[in-house]
């Protein structure tokens, strides 16, 4: 089948549309059909002209005349305009400027596609004709050529062909072009010209191949294959003999069998033509195309009413056409798809896949493969693709060569595309060496491409790029190994190593290791001690793992001198590796100090603005009450009192309530019953007390069988009733209490008491646990006042070498992908990714091995491995010391007395150190209850007791705060 590929293609898939739906589109059916007809009936008296006056054209109604008019039309249709005689000679002049110019532009780079295009343009205006064709050939060997392109150049030859020679140079031109471009244009076209040549020696079979080509091209297409079944079947319906009949009714057959767009009139054409009835095998197959038509029309409008390039929409018909399995259609739609989207690289890569796994024909693999580098030629993996396929199919090793050679001129815009090309070429060499033998010319021409591979990295890529592109020297690390495992050569291996350290690559770990198993597979022990040495100085990122590998080795073969040597060295090196970590962790700690103070700074600005803020705004409404009340006499005032204020003096107050409070009773030493409040502060209370909550004082006798679960989201409306089941599954749950807010609303925490001990303890294994969107934390119920050196922080803070740290990962990597990378390493026990509060991944996660040798070998493989087009770092897990918080009896006030902790929060400054109650109203009272539904209260400071205020009414006490 022939194949296509180019920039872009006009017009493509534009007609005939499936099945009318939007208006027009019924003439457009029509036009189509009669642009067809036309071009078969040019096939048709191209046929009768070629055939000589023995034909009877009158029976088909087309005369000579005709047939060169329309033979024109068509071959025509698609061609560029002629030749303009300008009128000036400074415009012609400038024109050749022009030439000259774009013939230097590609001297310098071959590979400018719109300077082949602008320079075939100008020379064919000019009629350099000669010139012309030689800028057409060149771009040709290059590019593959758009329709546009390949049709003006063959009209352009057929009309300067005068002989047989000619003719068989424009033939040659056809076949390049059918191999560039899946194009029915140009099979048309291909097959029009093939008729002309009907009278000379072979020309009938030659029409007829051309033809019988054109259908296994593009006689699938849905919407183009038509015309070249109607223009083979008219090219044999003007051959008239009885013996040609059968040859149109088997092409009838063969169309009518295949799912087209308007089958319906060629079945009604083949009733007419045919004067025997239609045989019901034909029917059956007919009717079966037409079933299969309609799977294949919803891909197939939607590719109409799209716009160009429609990627998307080939890529859904590409995954449809593959599911169905029939080799020619998913070529076919492969090629369709490539008319427009040649310089999609993915593309390229899935089609050539699909053929080197399915079809493995070789002229059709290495031919696309050939395409796809011709179009996309910056793109590596279509490079590599097509070396490994002439690999694969026996190419001449010189014809391989020279592909490669191409590839290095191809211009790829990475340096690390030049050592991925280079590898896949060194792989290639390496397979045709015998390594039996000692020497041959094989394992020369390897050893001189390594060299070469070298010093072209670092004088043409470094220049380029300003840098290598092989940092860590993988071409060199792969001749390393080559020649000590088959060449059995470990002088060349160490030297190579050696310059290996000599760039850069010193300081690593792993580089030290890759260089130790080479020399404990094929070197001496001797040879392994001193790479070993030399790693425990020059190691700076795992400086660990080397020393541990040294004394594993002396353990095992050394002897007593040599061990004591290697304790002493380890025990030295690390010693300077942990001051110089000191020092960092002591410059970062400050940093983040200091970082630290300014967040609080400016958090406090903000809390300052914003009581100022909050302030202001109580004084004004207040003012403007006061002036409302003083306008009402004081007899009325006095009658409004007893509705207003709620008397508390003989009330509970709730969790709520208790925790406004603590701020106040910190400041007064007691607890302020306040007869009045403000009104805002009576309508939370009224909300607080709708809520049907019963206010049940925690036990703390009860912290063993219950539970304290926290982060929970503030949205859910029954807390008690959604997390009862989670819990039932740990064992009988006795009570549920959620605390709520003042306000009534959820403070995302609560209480769980089970029936038994056990549970609680199975309870906590639902620590993290997704509820609604956040991770629940589910901790030991423990009365913090009671044990302030508790700790619910439950992972490990030390040095733990069978546990890997990763970071950089991608947020959307799950714990599945990351546990499918790292049991390629190793047998894991535990993953874990760290999430933030709210349950978002941070992009961090811990991996846990079941051996510390194998922790240290995944950190050697996969550092730096790229996850999801994001490079990962993984260390062994080292966590940083978590800060001891300071204890409450520490703190102290600006004069010195000791301040609870209630006053500044948990961070110390936290809290307002202002009282908003008004000194008059401040009086002495009884302490504060308990807090209900959590841990015992905190005792209070006690200060001097505050004389009682009498009780005011609102006038007054709006009165109290605006007095200055």
């Amino acid at each position: 089948m022939a194949t296509a590929a180019a920039t872009s293609a006009s017009e493509a898939e534009a007609e005939p549309k499936a099945g009318p739906t939007a208006e027009g589109e019924e003439d457009e059916v029509k036009a189509a059909r009669t642009r067809r007809k036309v071009l078969s009936r040019a096939v048709a008296a191209a046929t009768y002209k070629a055939m000589g006056s023995g034909w009877d054209q009158q029976e088909e109604g087309v005369s000579e005349s005709d047939g060169d008019e329309e033979y024109a039309m068509a071959s025509s249709a698609e061609s560029s305009p002629g030749e303009y005689e300008w009128e000036y000679d400074e415009e012609e002049e400038k024109n050749q400027l022009e030439i000259e110019r774009l013939e230097e532009q590609l001297s310098i780079n071959v590979y400018d596609y719109n300077c082949h295009v602008d320079l075939i343009r100008l020379l064919r205006l000019e009629g350099e004709l000669t010139k012309v064709r030689m800028a057409r050939q060149k771009m040709s060997e290059i590019f593959p050529l758009t329709e546009e392109l390949w049709l003006e150049w063959l009209h352009d030859e057929i009309t300067m062909a005068l002989d047989g020679l000619d003719r068989e140079h424009v033939y040659d031109l056809f076949e390049k072009a059918v191999k560039d471009y899946i194009c029915p244009n140009i099979w048309l076209e291909y097959g029009q010209y093939s008729v002309g040549g009907i009278g000379q020696k072979g020309g009938l079979e030659k029409v007829r191949s051309v033809f019988e080509r054109a259908l296994s091209s593009v006689g699938l297409h849905m919407t183009k294959g038509l015309a070249i079944w109607e223009a083979y079947r008219e090219f044999e319906s003007a051959i008239v003999e009885a013996a040609r009949l059968e040859k149109v009714h088997s092409l009838f057959r063969r169309q009518l069998a295949i799912p087209l767009f308007d089958m319906e009139a060629t079945f009604a054409e083949y009733e007419e033509w045919s004067e025997d009835p239609i045989p019901e095998s034909v029917i059956q197959n007919y009717n079966k195309a037409l079933q299969q038509l309609e799977k294949y029309k919803p891909y197939e409008e939607a590719l109409l009413q799209a716009e160009a390039p429609r990627l998307a929409e080939y890529q859904a018909y590409i995954d449809f056409e593959m599911k169905i399995g029939d080799p020619a259609r998913v070529q076919l739609i492969f090629e369709r798809a490539l008319v427009e989207n040649c310089l999609v690289p993915d593309l390229w890569i899935r089609y050539s896949q699909y053929l080197d796994r399915q079809l493995k024909v070789k002229d059709l693999v290495l031919s696309v493969h050939n395409r796809a580098v011709r179009n996309c030629p910056w793109t590596v993996a279509l490079w590599s693709r097509y070396l490994l396929a002439m690999e694969r199919h026996g190419v001449d090793h010189q014809v391989i060569s020279a592909t490669f050679e191409k590839a290095l001129s191809a211009g790829f815009i990475q340096a690390t595309d030049y050592v991925e090309i280079w590898q896949a070429y060194l792989d290639y060499l390496r397979r045709r060496v015998d390594f039996k033998q000692d020497s041959s010319k094989e394992l020369e021409e390897l050893r001189s491409a390594f060299t070469r591979a070298l010093e072209y990295l670092k004088q043409e890529v470094e220049e380029r790029f300003n840098e290598s592109g092989d940092p860590s020297c993988m071409i060199m690390q792969n001749w390393a190994r080559i020649e000590a495992r088959l060449c059995n050569n470990m002088q060349k291996a160490r030297e190579l190593w050696d310059s290996i350290m000599t760039k850069g690559n010193a300081k690593y770990a792993n580089m030290w290791l890759e260089y130790y198993n080479l020399e404990r597979a094929h070197g001496d022990t001797q040879h392994c001690r001193k790479a070993l040495h030399r790693a425990v100085q020059c190691t700076s990122d795992y400086p660990e793992h080397v020393c541990e590998v040294l004394l594993t080795m002396e353990r095992t073969e050394g002897t007593l001198e040599d061990w004591d040597i290697a304790v002493q060295k380890t025990e030295t090196r690390l010693a300077r590796v942990n001051e110089q970590r000191i020092k960092v962790a002591e410059k970062e700690a400050a940093l983040a100090q200091q970082e630290e103070e300014k967040a609080e700074q400016r958090k406090r600005a903000r809390a300052e603005k914003k009581a100022l803020k909050k302030k202001k705004k109580t004084r004004g409404a207040d003012k403007r009450k006061a002036e409302e009340d003083d306008e009402k006499e004081w007899g009325d005032d006095e009658e409004e009192q007893p509705s207003k204020r709620r008397k508390v003096e003989d009330s509970t107050p709730s969790a709520g309530e208790a925790q406004d409070r603590e701020p106040e009773a910190g400041l007064l030493g007691k607890s302020v019953p306040v007869d009045v409040d403000p009104p805002s502060k009576q309508k939370e209370r009224a909300a607080a007390l709708k809520r049907d909550v019963p206010k049940v004082p925690h036990d703390s006798s009860k912290d063993s069988i219950t539970v304290f679960v926290s982060n929970l989201p503030y949205s859910m409306s029954e807390p008690d009733v959604q997390l009862r089941p989670l819990f039932e599954a740990c064992g009988e749950v006795a009570e549920i209490r959620p605390i709520f807010s003042n306000r009534g609303d959820f403070r995302g925490y609560c209480y769980v008491e089970f029936k038994e001990e056990k549970s609680a303890l199975q309870a906590l294994e639902l620590d993290r646990k997704n509820v609604e969107g956040r991770p629940m934390f589910v901790s030991p119920c423990v009365d913090k006042s009671k044990n302030p050196d508790f700790k619910v922080f439950r992972y490990s803070t030390a040095l733990e070498k069978h546990k890997l740290f990763v970071s950089g990962l991608p947020f959307s990597c799950t714990k599945e992908e990351l546990e499918e990378i790292c049991k390629a390493h190793g047998t894991v026990k535990d993953i874990r990714l760290v999430t933030n509060r709210a349950g978002k991944p941070k992009g961090l996660a811990y991996v846990e091995y079941e051996s510390e040798s194998q922790a240290s070998q995944a950190v050697l493989k996969m550092d730096g491995m790229t996850v999801k087009e994001n490079v990962i770092k993984v260390a062994i897990s080292n966590p940083p010391q978590r800060k001891v918080p300071e204890k409450p009896e520490a703190r102290r006030a600006p004069g010195g007395a000791l301040v609870p902790r209630q006053i500044y929060g948990a961070r110390g400054k936290g809290r307002t150190q202002l009282s908003l109650l008004p000194r008059a109203l401040q009086r002495p009272g009884a302490s504060a209850a308990q807090a209900e539904n959590g841990p015992a209260p905190r005792p209070a400071v006690t200060t001097s007791a505050a004389t009682e205020a009498p009780k005011m009414s609102n006038a007054d006490f709006a009165k109290l705060l605006l007095r200055k």
